[in-house]
This record gives C-alpha cells, sequence and structure tokens, in this order.
C-alpha cells in the first residue's frame, strides 16, 4: 500500500493527553492537522520503526508521508511543546519557591561559558537558552515575550516584521520573564514598574549581549529583548545595499575635515550600522575617532566607545562635552535626543571637527526643521550641516515569488509601467515560510549646496526645499521602491509598508 506524499508543507501539532507523545516521538511518529483532518505523519527514513509503534496505538488517524525537512520542522514545534510541559513538576504556588530556584541558577549563568552545554539545567534554563539560539538562528533582532489573557506568547522579530515562535503555559511565563530578569540584574519582586538592564551570554560559541526591557501589562508583564551580535563583522557601504551613486556621493561628503552629516529614519531602519560603517571606511591610525552611544552596538577597531549612562549623569551632552577636551577628529553620536546635544554638536561641527549622528524623521529634508524646533539657528545649520541621509530596511523576496497584477488605480497613483511583471511572497522552507529572504537598505541623500541655503534665508519650509531638490534630481525613496517593485526585487505590499506613499 502506497502512503500519500505530502512535500514542503508547514504543519501543526495535535498534542493529545490520551497519547504518550514523548514515546511515539523516540518512535518517530507524530500527528498534526492536515488539510483540516487529524494525521498521524511519518517519513521515509524511519517508515518501519513509525508503522510498527502505531500499529500498538489504539488511534485510526490516516497516516500521510512528508519529506525530511517538513517532519523536522513539526518535530521541532512537538520538541517545544514538550520543554513547556516539562514545567508541570515544578512548584509554581509560592514565590519565594520561585526566587529560590532563580538566585541558585545565577550563579550557573556567571560561571558558565557555554549555557547549551550543561545538559542537567532546569527545564526554565533551557527554554530561556533555546529562545536565544532559535533567535540566533532565525537571525532575529528582538525577542518579543508577552503575557496574555490565558497563555504566554513568544514572537522573534527577523527581517524587521514580527514573527510569532511558540505560546507557552501563563505560569511558564512569569517563570521565565523572573529568569531573564536574575540574568539581567533586575528586580524580580517588583512586578509594577517598567525596568531596565542589559547582559552578556554565550550561546553556542557565540557572544551575544542582549538589552532587556520589561513592561508591565494588563495581564501580566511583557518582555523585548534586543539581541546585539558583539562579534559582529560591520558592513561596508556597499554591503547595506545602497544605490552606487548615493554611495559616491555619501564617500565625497565623509572626506570633509570638518561638519555634519546626519542619519534619520525610524527606529530599526539601521542607522547605527550605517554610522559605523562611515566610521569604518574613513577611520585610519592618524585619526582620533570618538562615539557616544546607547547602547554600544558593535565593538569596532580604531574607535573609542563611550557607552551612556544615566544613573550617574553621562548622558549624550555630558559625553559630548568630555569628548571636546579629549583632541578628537571624528566624532559620532548615537542620537540627537535634545537640543543641548544638537546646540554642542553643531558647535563643535563648527569648530573643525567632523561630527555623525542620527534624528528621528521620516525623511532627509525633514531634518532641517527639526533642528529649527530643537532651537538650533538658520545660520548655524546652513554654515554646518554637510548633507542628511534618509533611509529604510526593505525585505527582499525570496527566490520563491509569484507573479501577481497590480490593481490599475495602484499603477496609475505610483506611475508605473503598465506592461512590467510584479510579484508578490509565497513562502517556502528556505525563507521560513515568509515569503522574504534578508534586507537592503534604501536611502537618500540630501546634501546642503549653497541652492539650499538660500531657499533657507529665504525663508522656505522644508516642504518646499524637498520639492525643489527633487525637481533638481534629488532621487526620494520612494523613487528607490518604484525602481525595487519594477525589478521584482520586493513586493507591492513591501514597499507600501515601508513607505511608497509619503512621497
Amino acid at each position: 500500500m502506497r502512503l500519500p506524499f505530502i512535500e514542503n508543507i508547514d504543519l501543526e501539532p495535535i498534542w493529545s493527553e490520551e497519547i504518550n507523545n514523548t514515546l511515539a516521538m523516540k518512535h518517530h511518529l507524530l500527528f498534526a492537522m492536515v488539510h483540516g483532518k487529524e494525521c498521524t505523519i511519518v517519513e521515509k527514513s524511519n517508515l518501519a520503526t513509525a508503522l510498527n509503534h502505531l500499529s500498538k496505538l489504539d488511534i485510526d488517524y490516516p497516516v500521510v508521508e512528508v519529506d525530511s525537512d517538513s517532519f523536522e520542522r513539526l518535530q521541532n514545534k512537538f520538541r517545544e511543546i514538550k520543554t513547556g510541559s516539562d514545567f508541570d513538576s515544578i512548584e509554581t504556588e509560592s514565590g519565594d519557591d520561585i526566587i529560590e530556584v532563580e538566585s541558585d541558577l545565577l550563579d550557573f549563568i556567571r560561571n558558565s561559558q557555554d549555557l547549551l552545554s550543561n545538559e542537567e539545567s532546569a527545564p526554565v534554563v533551557k527554554l530561556v537558552n533555546s529562545l536565544f539560539f532559535q533567535a540566533i538562528k532565525k537571525g532575529a533582532s528582538d525577542i518579543h515575550i508577552e503575557t496574555l489573557e490565558k497563555k504566554g506568547e513568544v514572537r522573534l522579530r527577523i527581517d524587521g516584521a514580527l514573527k510569532k515562535h511558540l505560546d507557552i503555559d501563563k505560569n511558564i511565563t512569569g517563570l521565565v520573564i523572573s529568569r531573564i530578569k536574575v540574568i539581567s540584574n533586575l528586580d524580580i519582586s517588583e512586578k509594577r514598574v517598567p525596568q531596565d538592564g542589559r547582559t552578556q551570554v554565550t550561546i553556542a560559541g557565540k557572544s551575544l549581549d542582549i538589552r532587556v526591557s520589561v513592561l508591565p501589562t494588563y495581564y501580566g508583564e511583557r518582555v523585548v529583548m534586543r539581541l546585539l551580535m558583539t562579534s559582529e563583522s560591520i558592513p561596508t557601504l556597499k554591503t547595506l545595499g545602497f544605490t552606487d551613486d548615493l554611495t559616491r556621493d555619501l564617500n565625497k561628503l565623509l572626506t570633509h575635515p570638518h561638519g555634519m552629516i546626519l542619519v534619520t529614519g525610524p527606529t530599526g531602519s539601521g542607522k547605527s550600522t550605517t554610522l559605523h560603517a562611515c566610521l569604518q571606511h574613513i577611520a585610519t591610525p592618524d585619526k582620533n575617532i570618538i562615539t557616544v552611544e546607547d547602547p554600544v552596538e558593535y565593538n569596532a577597531e580604531n574607535v573609542n566607545q563611550i557607552q551612556v549612562n544615566d544613573k550617574v549623569g553621562l548622558t549624550f551632552a555630558a559625553g559630548l562635552r568630555s569628548i571636546l577636551r579629549q583632541d578628537p577628529d571624528i566624532i559620532m553620536i548615537g542620537e540627537m535626543r535634545d537640543s543641548e546635544t544638537a546646540e554642542i554638536g553643531l558647535r563643535s561641527a563648527l569648530t573643525g571637527h567632523l561630527m555623525l549622528s542620527t534624528l528621528h524623521t521620516n525623511d532627509a529634508t525633514s531634518a532641517l526643521s527639526r533642528l529649527m524646533d530643537m532651537g538650533i539657528e538658520d545660520f548655524l545649520i546652513g554654515s554646518t550641516l554637510l548633507g542628511v541621509l534618509a533611509q529604510r530596511l526593505t525585505r527582499q523576496l525570496c527566490s520563491c515569488k509569484e507573479p501577481t497584477e497590480l490593481p490599475q488605480a495602484v499603477i496609475d497613483e505610483l506611475q508605473l509601467p503598465t506592461h512590467a511583471t510584479y510579484y508578490k511572497a509565497k513562502g517556502c522552507k528556505e525563507c521560513d515560510f515568509t515569503g522574504y529572504s534578508g534586507r537592503k537598505a534604501v536611502g537618500e541623500l540630501f546634501i546642503m549646496n549653497d541652492s539650499v541655503k538660500t531657499m533657507m534665508k529665504d525663508g522656505l519650509n522644508d516642504h518646499q526645499i524637498r520639492i525643489a531638490m527633487k525637481k533638481a534630481g534629488m532621487k526620494t525613496i520612494a523613487d528607490k521602491l518604484r525602481e525595487m517593485l519594477i525589478n521584482g526585487n520586493t513586493s507591492y505590499e513591501e514597499c507600501v509598508r515601508i513607505g511608497i506613499m509619503e512621497d
């Protein structure tokens, strides 16, 4: 009898209390929903073992054979559920018991070189470690752990978009959050106020710096962890994905001996990475480069890096003042958060330093009005600002993409060619069924030339300056997104998410 065979499918497990799932897993036998029906799942390499064990069970699910990759994916989901069920043996009634267990584990975390090497660790440790490991493996930038009404949920931010990772029992969520608080040196008994901390761990040989934020919500606490790979190499401007003409113009700005260059964009658009790529481009032994960052995301060579610490009064402004007494050639400020930092930064650019920093604005020309809002005089902006790079990170379609038709109204609105082939996301095992694989930076570079300075003197606002710059040939982020859409590199949905309609 030939079994029905399905290839390349993403299945959801059926975990029934009536079946000894642990024993079934050992015999390579799994259970899942296939097209809305409860089925027994097997794979070719262990078919005899699986069917032999199935014959001993009182189950009449139809048997379906899947390829080894699909089987492994489903098996991993079963392992995650099994890890959660292992918590049943832990006492969760007494808060003191939890605290006692967690404090005992603190010594383990400090002394262990590799968190995954200890097989005897408690289930809570294994679960937290496996979360970190899975996040690294999938290339996630953040881990979100949320407490909902009846359960806990873990989501990973991969390529800028959140994707559900797994559900965990509500009681276990509290234990996991307590565990994370312990390794981040936070108060595990305090559940009423937000807390911020950081920790450094080694997972599977990789050093991982983690920034932790805990927030009390209606049903319990939620944790967001930003993963910063300290050993990660800093990309070059070219590998970030910027176009050749933009990279060339930006490199020209970086050759200036003094002045200010700003990188703008929303949170998570890669501003810090671009700044470090710029610093590596101009870093030479004869230059003194100093940065003030919060947090220090990359350990950069040839660069002196200062970590902001508000508790002891080391703010961006205070750090910047100290830097100016250290005879710097190039200064990088992680973020222009207030008017004091902006003013000291612009004045240092005026007195012979090359200054790099970031701002939160939607486009490059908006940086002018943002600086003015901070109380910076027009003449100071005009005489120090060299240029502003606005950027976004756009997800690129995986090779499994499929052609799609865009509505005529969309083609007309975006002024797209009618006969071009457009693509949409599909999803396969290579892209973890997201339809996207990797991200590319798209940017617009606004250069402060004499015509801009004249427009500023004449009192034109940033919107009027933007229209004039576009007429003069400045390519905007929307233009770059349009090109990616026409070339089939990304989808219309991704272009809308990034901001093709904002121009």
